[in-house]
């Protein structure tokens, strides 16, 4: 996917994986939880792939790990 913002891509995937792991669950675990396969899982969080997720996504990640969906969009 090429886009003016595979930077923020990248960021929101690596706080997707920090929370993840945070709240103990694999990939797998999440995956699950979302209704998305592993292999999208990975690619969103994969620092060498920009892979956007649709707001009904982000939301339901937001939910699962327990956090604001706007934790997952802030740059730090």
């Amino acid at each position: 996917m090429q886009t003016e913002y595979a930077e923020r891509y990248r960021i929101m995937g690596l706080k997707i994986a920090y929370y993840r792991k945070k709240a103990g669950y694999t990939q797998e675990v999440l995956a699950e939880k979302i209704g998305k396969s592993v292999n999208f899982l990975a690619q969103v969080e994969g620092v060498s792939t920009t892979r956007g997720v649709s707001l009904e996504t982000l939301f339901k990640i937001a939910d699962v790990l327990g956090i604001p969906p706007s934790k997952l969009l802030e740059e730090d």
